[in-house]
């Protein structure tokens, strides 16, 4: 037995029972510690000691429950002998359950939490540092409570602060009864004994009982006290914002249990430390602890810029300004989607909501301030319309789209995103019910009350009058108590009430608000909404006419009815869908009637329904398979009538622009591929009378289908158009194979489509066309069409093989469209060795050849071959050639678009001789053109574009290249009626774009020409003339951009920039304002109606960051009249020389903004990711021209490192968005992570950079910032080495904060290096 005692005798055993006998002789506690680490040491074992913090703790509870006891526990903590973390983990889940029966223990237990659980650093880096929070872990079931497997310390000591905090809570609500009113009822930790207690006979003492409940009540209160302790302590309410980033769930409960805490606590009422409005401000703060230091996370003279104030004159009427200019990116958006040339595959609803989003977190706004930018960004493009130049693309109904549905649908998604969160957050139990917040709506209601105050921005366009005033009008009854439906309105007219209804768009923007349940009718009651009341109505009203109410009330589709319903937009969703079921299932008639109203007024104006109008027409495209349906040929051809009322409807430039705009593009393209595929594979022997008499075709509706296809992407640009470097521009992706992709991909279920609204609509409409994935494989003639006109544009044409059924269709073409000229000379045209067209008799009809329409498409190029050849050498005059190629057009007018795609290939080569503009063989420029040049010479010197290698026409008789010259030739010789109009929309901007590449003055013939037959139209075709110098000279471009900056920054003399902002970049528009001629074009509308035709769009990499650095230091010589010494301290702010540092902040934004639009809308991805990979490091490393000229003085170099932090900031936040659900994320990790390593080389010392260090600390200060407090979800992408390299490079510089929210925001993986950052610097 004396052996077994000695070989499982231990060094703890000894310690036992030293404390034993110590404690019955109450022994000196620190001679104790002393003489218990002396054995411990001796027996060789490490201090701290976990078994000994077990061992001390097991002894004390419960059978030594005495005061020496836990004397000795402290001394021992004191002296560290045993880890803190440990023992007091230990305590918690022995005592916390206990409190009731041994209060006193509670008590103590307290006491030891307020002397070492705030003392953290004095236990990290220990030799046992990990094992000790590994049995910590463990003893309190952090895996299993907080659904986590972190095992580096100091993860885990933020779990055990966390939980410490988090018991203490449970057991104050317990004590005060509150706990079950929990969601969950209870405590994840043990509040109670698990056995039940007996009290011993002493316990019924009255005097004992008095003291005990006391003393629970005063350790309630000292509970709550500490909570409140924790809350306030530097370090320790960091470790708490570390746990709110990185376990959301459970901070959720854990805040929902303190509010529950603050309203109904006793103990906190009760408390003479902690009042309850202080709690609950440490309550609020503790949701946004660290965002107040990540404001001052920059170096220390951007923190003085953020609370400065502008000093100076001139500075302060900039600031005040300024407020406007925050939205200036949402400006430039706003007016580019507005180009009608071209079409968008993305929603608008999505590109804007990104961009308010990105906006928003970089600008730090309230989303009051948000909303109120939107709507001014929108009014100010309506206003931009007022007074347009006449032109063949309107776009009026394009502007009254965006801003009465799409930022209407932009907020209510906005709305919608908070709101559905909140309910999300309601059913994980994170909040409770009565917590749901409604910020953003009641925002959004503040900033509509507010546009009243903006009457300038509000006065409607003359077509738009009426509806605004009928919108006051309802408002006025409303408030007048009168109660009528919209079927009044359907009987008289305004100007027949007996008070004046004027109205505005602020009463559209409302009605549009209402409609889409984000206001309700008590917005009718806001102050000065309405002016007066209605005490009667006008009399003689009649009781009965044609419109939406006699309709839904089942008034039959007469031809009267037809036309009043078409001319009055739609006003309830239930309107739509009436017409949608009868062109689903009613007759022939009743199909093409609906088809009518749908695309009119209610596609046009129906702004408060407009998205669901256009749903419904995308779906009528596609429409589903008739009941009586049988047989072989294609269900589509049954709904022939409908489907080319509908294409006709749809086809004119300002419609296409409203489907783009929605997002439907991709969507509309699958349905036209679909169309296209079935009808242009019929042979033409069939046809349909409409109700007005018109007779179609399969042809006709062929071509309207396929006119409206290649409306949808660049079909007649060269492939050296389709991009420039490593990556391909935005604009490129406009292909075919795109547009199926971008539709497939709403077809997959996944958590961003279901969250996000904008593509839940879109894939609503994607899955009724199709709920299958659509290819272009899965249509065999279009594809092969595709591929040929491919093959057309990228080699001289070939293939052409003599007796084949092409060569067949190439002769019957010829014959057709030259049979006059053949009937007298058999051998005019000749398309191959041996073979000529020649033409038998017959008549016309016979000519006309009975094949589908497939088959003569394939045909066209070879017949345009043939004819331009023989117009070349002299076999056939150019006006026989332009008629017989018009015959063509008429005949098929989808061959219209090979015609185009054939002549735009062949200028590109360069084979083809130029002909004489001479007014005999081809019509003349000369009465116009020398005026024209001289126009656009004009329109771009006031824009500030001075380029003198512009020619005048009097020098050199006027040339085209031969398919240049028969293509101008051809489309002047359509009327301009509807019927030709929805082609010469297709072939206007391929004849722009064809005369575009030419070289100079082959555009401004081109205008020249058009104007003689089109007089009305000169400002607008001299304006797009003046676009072509920018595609050939890229010393413009640059000229444009430095104008583009000048103006808007104010530094510039030219008309447009006296005051700089959104209005000298913008201006009103362009438009005949001035008499003799147009006025000056703003220079941000000409760029952005010319940078889609600049090939080489990389070098405005380079150019964009030169003139930043220009314009920065412009900003910092126009404002720091000295020469930059020592900031000297102003009352308000630093202030250096005679300027407002602020001021120069808030200028370098708005220049930074600026050039972050025009990357995002020039070049997209490809541009921003060759600028972050490519052109940023290269400008860091190498030896700017400034610091050679001695300018790296002052605070120049630091404006420049925040406008570049910006710049980059900015670009990545528009394009690759703010978070991880918008579309463009996908594209960030590359890139981001290329540039974070870069910086973190740099910081290492690995990389020698040339700029001055000032700029190059305040670039990676401010870009770091900006991740942080406005991207965090970036951070989440960047490898934890590189974060964790980069944040002791922030520390070397003194940034401790700005390190501590760069690792505070990348999640899980990186909290245990916060937690070691926050407990070493005591931050």
């Amino acid at each position: 037995m004396e052996v077994d005692r000695q070989v499982h005798y231990s060094p703890l055993d000894s310690v036992l029972e030293l404390t034993k006998v110590a404690q019955e002789k109450g022994s000196d506690p620190f001679l104790w510690a002393i003489q218990v680490s002396s054995n411990l040491n001796s027996a060789g074992v490490s201090l701290p000691s976990l078994e000994l913090a077990n061992l001390l703790v097991h002894h004390i509870c419960w059978e030594n429950n005495v005061p020496i006891a836990w004397k000795f526990l402290e001394k021992a903590l004191a002296l560290k002998i045993v880890p803190a973390p440990l023992v007091l983990g230990l305590l918690s889940i022995r005592v916390i359950p206990y409190r009731r029966s041994y209060p006193t223990a509670f008590r103590l237990y307290m006491e030891l939490i307020k002397r070492h659980a705030f003392a953290l650093k004095e236990y990290t880096n220990l030799p046992t540092d990990e094992k000790i929070m590994n049995s910590l872990a463990a003893i309190l079931h952090f895996s299993p409570i907080f659904g986590m497997r972190a095992n580096k310390a100091g993860a885990l000591l933020v779990l055990f602060v966390f939980s410490i905090i988090w018991q203490l809570v449970d057991a104050s609500l317990d004590d005060d009864g509150l706990l079950h009113l929990t969601p969950e009822k209870n405590s994840v930790w043990p509040t109670k004994p698990q056995e039940m207690e007996v009290d011993s006979p002493n316990n019924y003492d009255e005097k004992r009982i008095e003291h005990k409940k006391r003393l629970l009540t005063l350790n309630t209160i000292m509970s709550v006290e500490l909570i409140g302790q924790f809350m306030q302590n530097k370090v320790t309410s960091r470790i708490l914002y570390l746990a709110r980033q990185n376990m959301s769930a459970h901070w959720g409960r854990f805040i929902q249990r303190m509010q529950l805490l603050v309203e109904n606590s006793l103990a906190l009422r009760n408390s003479k430390v902690m009042i309850r409005e202080v709690f609950q401000q440490l309550i609020s703060d503790s949701c946004k602890i660290l965002s107040q230091h990540i404001q001052g996370s920059s170096p220390q003279e951007l923190h003085a810029v953020e609370q400065s104030r502008p000093l100076g004159t001139s500075a302060s009427l900039f600031l005040v300004a300024s407020r406007s200019t925050l939205w200036l990116p949402l400006d430039m958006v706003l007016e580019d989607a507005m180009d009608g040339s071209q079409v968008n595959a993305a929603s608008a609803v999505e590109i804007i909501t990104g961009l308010v989003k990105s906006l928003q977190a970089f600008n730090a706004t309230s989303w009051h301030e948000v909303f109120l930018g939107l709507w001014m960004a929108a009014l100010r493009l309506v206003q931009r319309e007022r007074d347009p130049i006449e032109g063949p693309m309107p776009r009026l109904d394009s502007c009254m789209c965006m801003l009465l549905s799409i930022t209407t649908l932009v907020v209510a998604d906005l709305v919608e995103e908070e709101e559905s969160a909140s309910t999300d957050e309601i059913a994980c139990g994170m909040v409770s019910k009565h917590q749901v917040p409604r910020k953003r709506r009641m925002d959004l209601i503040s900033s509509l009350q507010n546009l009243c105050d903006y009457q300038s921005l509000l006065t409607p366009p003359q077509s738009v009058i009426p509806a605004a005033n009928q919108a006051a009008a309802k408002a006025m009854m409303f408030t007048s108590g009168i109660n009528v439906d919209s079927a009044y309105f359907e009987c008289i007219s305004i100007t027949e009430m007996p008070i004046n209804c004027s109205g505005n768009l602020h009463h559209l923007i409302v009605e549009a608000c209402i409609a889409r349940n984000l206001l309700d009718t008590s917005a009718y009651l806001w102050p000065g909404y309405v002016n007066g009341r209605i005490n009667q109505l006008p009399h003689n009203v009649p009781t009965h006419v044609p419109g939406w109410s006699s309709f839904m009330k089942g008034s039959s589709l007469t031809p009267i009815m037809i036309n009043a319903l078409a001319l009055t937009p739609a006003s309830s969703l239930a309107e739509i869908e009436n017409l949608f079921e009868i062109a689903v299932k009613g007759s022939n008639d009743e199909r093409i009637a609906a088809a009518t109203i749908l695309t009119g007024s209610s596609l046009i104006r129906g702004w408060n329904i407009q998205e669901h109008t256009v749903y419904f027409i995308t779906r009528l495209l596609s429409p589903p398979v008739p009941a009586e349906y049988s047989g072989s040929d294609s269900y589509l051809i049954h709904y022939a009538p409908m489907l080319n009322v509908l294409l006709v409807g749809i086809a004119p430039i300002d419609c296409v622009q409203i489907f783009s705009l929605h997002g439907l593009v991709p969507q509309l393209a699958g349905s036209l591929m679909t169309i296209c595929e079935v009808f242009g594979s019929c042979v033409p022997n069939i046809s349909w009378t409409l109700t007005t008499g018109e007779e179609i075709s399969a042809h006709a509706v062929f071509s309207n289908a396929f006119a409206l296809l290649l409306k949808l992407w660049r079909f007649n640009h060269l492939p050296i158009e389709y991009g420039a470097g490593d990556v391909p521009p935005v604009g490129s992706q406009l292909t075919p194979e795109y547009l199926l992709l971008v539709r497939n991909s709403l077809l997959v279920s996944s958590e961003n489509i279901l969250k996000d609204r904008n593509r839940r609509r879109l894939a609503r409409v994607a899955n009724f066309s199709s709920p299958k994935p659509i290819f272009v494989d899965s249509f065999p003639k279009l594809k092969a069409w595709y591929r040929q006109h491919l093959a057309c544009i990228a080699s001289p044409l070939s293939g052409l093989v003599n007796g084949t059924p092409v060569h067949q269709t190439v002769d019957t073409l010829l014959n057709m469209m030259f049979r006059k000229i053949n009937r007298g000379s058999p051998f005019v045209i000749s398309i191959s060795s041996g073979s000529s067209s020649s033409s038998g008799a017959g008549s016309e009809d016979n000519l006309r050849p009975k094949l589908p329409a497939w088959d003569i498409l394939e045909a066209v190029p070879f017949v345009a071959d043939a004819a331009l050849t023989a117009c070349a050498h002299g076999r056939l005059s150019p006006r026989e050639l332009c008629t017989g190629l018009k015959d063509l057009a008429d005949y098929l007018p989808a061959t219209l678009a090979t015609i185009v795609s054939y002549f735009s290939a062949e200028v590109t080569r360069g084979v083809w001789k130029s002909v004489f503009m001479n007014g005999t063989d081809w019509p003349s420029p000369a009465a116009n053109l020398s005026e024209v040049e001289e126009q656009i010479k004009k329109l771009l010197a006031a824009t500030g574009v001075d380029v003198p290698s512009l020619a005048t026409g009097e020098s050199s008789p006027a040339v085209l290249p031969l398919p240049l010259a028969a293509f101008v030739s051809l489309t002047i010789t359509y009327k301009l009626d509807k019927a030709s109009q929805r082609f010469l929309d297709l072939a206007g901007p391929a004849l722009e774009s064809l005369a575009a590449g030419c070289p100079w003055p082959c555009m401004p013939i081109v205008a020249s020409l058009w104007i003689q037959k089109v007089k009305r139209w000169s400002d607008f075709l001299v304006f797009s003339a003046s676009r072509t110098v920018f595609l050939h000279n890229n010393d413009a471009v640059i000229q444009l951009l430095k104008s583009c900056f000048s103006s808007t920054l104010g530094l510039s003399s030219t008309c447009f920039s006296s005051n700089g902002g959104i209005g000298a970049l913008l201006g009103h528009g362009f438009g005949s304002h001035f008499k003799g001629g147009i006025s000056p074009v703003a220079p941000g509308i000409l760029y952005l109606r010319v940078y889609r035709s600049i090939r080489d769009i990389m070098f405005l990499r380079e150019e964009i960051i030169s003139i930043l650095m220009h314009t920065v230091k412009d900003i910092a010589h126009s404002g720091l009249r000295e020469r930059f010494e020592k900031p000297k301290k102003a009352k308000n702010g630093t202030r250096y020389g005679h300027f407002s540092l602020a001021a120069a902040i808030t200028k370098v934004k708005l220049a930074a903004s600026l050039g972050a639009s025009l990357i995002f809308l020039t070049g997209g991805p490809g541009l921003l990711q060759s600028l972050i990979k490519e052109t940023l490091p290269s400008w860091f490393m190498s030896i700017n021209q400034s610091e050679q000229q001695g300018e790296s003085s002052g605070i120049f170099p630091m404006l420049k490192g925040y406008a570049l932090a910006y710049l980059a900031g900015l670009s990545g936040m528009f394009i690759w968005g703010v978070n991880s659900s918008s579309s463009g994320s996908r594209r960030r990790l590359e890139a981001l992570g290329c540039h974070m390593k870069f910086m973190a080389n740099a910081i290492d010392g690995q990389i020698s950079l040339g700029c001055d260090p000032a700029t190059w600390r305040a670039y990676v200060s401010c870009f770091l910032s900006l991740i942080v407090r406005c991207t965090p979800a970036w951070i989440f992408e960047v490898d934890v080495e590189v974060l964790t390299r980069l944040s002791r490079g922030l520390r070397q510089w003194n940034e401790e904060k700005l390190a501590l929210a760069l690792l505070g925001v990348g999640g899980v993986r990186m909290m245990d290096a916060a937690a070691e950052l926050i407990i070493e610097t005591d931050l």
